[in-house]
């Protein structure tokens, strides 16, 4: 008797809580998930008007909300291409994709809309596709009826039942390689009242790469079916590439918005822990389904998942978007920007800030000379010495400043100086050695004793290493000279490591 009046006290509670914080009934007569506890299908009748021909976009634009009080015949237009594009600086990959994008574009409509569905797949392509859409309710999610050739185009009609943010992807098979090359995207499903408005909405999608060359290696990348089978990814990326949304492409919002972002994750393989460092979501409706969560710091996306954040901006500045699994987010590529201007408030945030410490590599505006660098050596075989002293200011700025100081100055009885460094000087090889694999131990710098840690840059590519010491030994005094790509390969492969360590 006890167990059971405990229980019904707790039950009691549970409703009583959750009661003013989830999604309110729609307009009268029309049920709602609020009215039903989650369960109500939205068939709301044979769609009225004239068919609609959905309006599609590009990542990371979203469609504008559908605005709309009755169901409607909905016409999406969704075009499968194979396309050969940059998956990181230099680096090139054969992504296959709904709509020319990774992730593939953005599809709203209006719970209990009809939706026509047409899958063209392009003559170019060499595979055959399909779709499936999370949000179709019935076998396959809309897979077995759209098998399509390259050159021919399939059409299917589901009734959109369920509001929810929701995942598609191609399932033909072998349905982990054509998710893995960039097969997914997103389909949000409004609820008949609309959502809340806000005054910027963006589509960001998580997905896991897998190339048979390591991390940042130049050139063409052929995928890897045993390192996706291993579940071992080489790049985990936003919106299907490292600079899909920094620098010039970095999301833009001023302070006093309002921002909303549909974040999904493609996987295959990875769940996500979404995170914005510095901004604690508003409202999280987890798992894209209808009911949410508030103040969340931290939220999980299964992959074939996705999630709704809602939050207010109150400071400018740099917010990073990254998978808090960390070393995803600045070793595998899983990092963006949301640049946000307008004036501070030092009554909330007073502190000076600092990119290179969370953007890496990619704070600042040198992100040009990098591409630039990163291009002349596909295409040529190595960059000039210009060429590499530019991206190598970049590529120090973010790998090595923090420490040794954007002067290279050092810190006093901490870090070495770099500057008018005898270290450097003397040995050429030595400070490949230093960059490649650390330092431990006590050394000596311009006649004085250092006993501190420099971790090993080993996760660098070689022309990455090759264009930070370019640009140090021709900065602040050094004596100049050049440190090629074919050096750093040479110290490297004279480098024992364990089985499983970065190369």
């Amino acid at each position: 008797m006890r167990k059971l009046i405990v229980v019904s006290l707790a039950t009691v509670f549970a409703a009583a809580s959750g009661c003013d914080r989830q999604p309110k009934p729609a307009e009268s007569g029309v049920a709602t998930p609020a009215d039903t506890g989650g369960s109500a299908k939205g068939d709301f009748g044979p769609p009225q008007g004239e068919p609609i021909k959905a309006v599609l976009t590009s990542p990371p634009l979203v469609p504008p909300p559908v605005d709309r009080k009755q169901p409607a015949k909905v016409i999406v237009e969704l075009e499968v291409r194979e396309l050969d594009m940059e998956i990181s600086e230099g680096v090139r990959y054969n992504f296959w994709t709904f709509g020319g994008t990774v992730p593939g574009s953005f599809i709203r409509v209006r719970q209990g809309d009809t939706v026509e569905f047409h899958l063209k797949n392009h003559p170019d392509s060499k595979m055959p596709h399909n779709i499936d859409l999370h949000g179709v309710t019935g076998p396959g999610g809309g897979a077995s009826s759209s098998f399509t050739a390259p050159g021919h185009e399939t059409q299917f009609t589901f009734k959109a039942l369920n509001q929810g943010l929701f995942v598609y992807h191609c399932a033909t098979a072998p349905v982990g390689m054509h998710v893995a090359n960039g097969m997914y995207g997103l389909i949000l499903i409004e609820p008949p009242e609309g959502l809340p408005k806000v005054d910027r909405e963006f589509y960001v999608m998580q997905g896991d790469y897998y190339t048979v060359g390591k991390y940042r290696e130049k050139g063409y990348q052929a995928f890897d079916m045993q390192k996706a089978i291993d579940e071992n990814p080489t790049y985990v990326l936003f919106n299907g590439a490292e600079s899909s949304l920094v620098g010039d492409k970095a999301l833009k919002a001023n302070v006093g918005e309002t921002v909303r972002l549909y974040v999904g994750n493609g996987g295959p393989n990875l769940v996500s822990s979404f995170h914005v460092i510095g901004e604690i979501f508003d409202r999280v409706q987890f798992e894209g389904g209808t009911r949410y969560q508030e103040n969340v710091q931290t939220t999980l996306i299964p992959a074939g998942g996705a999630a709704i954040t809602d939050f207010r901006l109150e400071v400018p500045g740099s917010y990073v978007l990254v998978d808090h699994s960390i070393f995803r987010a600045f070793n595998k590529g899983a990092l963006a920007i949301l640049k946000v201007d307008g004036p501070e408030n030092k009554s909330i945030y007073s502190g000076k800030e600092v990119d290179i410490d969370y953007l890496g590599d990619k704070a600042g505006s040198g992100q040009a000379a990098v591409s630039e660098a990163a291009q002349a050596t596909v295409t040529s075989g190595a960059p000039t010495r210009e060429q590499q002293i530019a991206a190598g200011k970049t590529l120090y700025s973010g790998t090595c400043s923090v420490c040794h100081q954007v002067d290279g100055a050092g810190l006093p009885n901490v870090f070495p100086p770099l500057a008018k460094s005898d270290y450097f000087a003397q040995d050429k090889e030595r400070a490949i050695n230093a960059a490649l694999n650390g330092l431990q131990g006590k050394i000596t710098v311009n006649g004085k004793e250092y006993n501190s840690v420099m971790p090993p840059m080993s996760q660098l590519n070689n022309d990455e290493i090759a264009n930070i010491l370019t640009y140090v030994m021709n900065s602040w005094g050094n004596p100049g000279g050049v440190v090629t790509a074919g050096d750093v390969a040479k110290v490297r492969a004279t480098t024992k490591r364990p089985e499983g360590a970065a190369h």
